[in-house]
């Protein structure tokens, strides 16, 4: 997978996190770092770019969530340990956590978005398939 980062201005400023290629246990921590990695340089909206990405895995559903939670400013829990991220998707999606408002997705391709329905993390986050108007969506919260 080529990870890339872009920058775009809208009401604020949005960095996009391009994913190119499957997202799968051989790169979800990649995906991690690199939002972990843009954050701690100041990143406070993002975009994650999924059209270029034709599948996800199980993993992937753990790097989403895993963003969505450090964009909140909380410590996602750790990859490595196994279903208890699992759970914590469960909990976060379970306890009617609100839509994600600093971590949005761009363009999921249809496996990916069937992946997405099928977990209920559709419900967790704002899909466009619309760079702009993906951009405009972001309010300084």
């Amino acid at each position: 997978m080529n990870i890339t980062v872009d920058q775009a201005q809208g009401k604020v400023s949005v960095t996009i996190l391009g994913l190119h290629g499957d997202l799968d246990a051989s790169n979800y921590q990649d995906v991690i770092a690199k939002a972990r990695e843009v954050y701690n340089t100041g990143t406070r909206y993002l975009l994650i770019d999924m059209s270029d990405t034709p599948y996800m895995g199980s993993s992937g559903l753990v790097a989403l969530h895993s963003i969505a939670v450090l964009l909140r400013g909380e410590e996602p829990p750790d990859p490595e340990s196994g279903w208890n991220a699992f759970h914590a998707i469960a909990r976060d999606r379970d306890a009617g956590r609100a839509v994600q408002q600093h971590v949005k997705l761009l363009n999921p391709q249809p496996r990916v978005d069937r992946t997405l329905e099928m977990t209920g993390l559709k419900q967790f986050f704002e899909i466009y398939t619309d760079l702009q108007t993906a951009i405009a969506s972001f309010e300084k919260v």
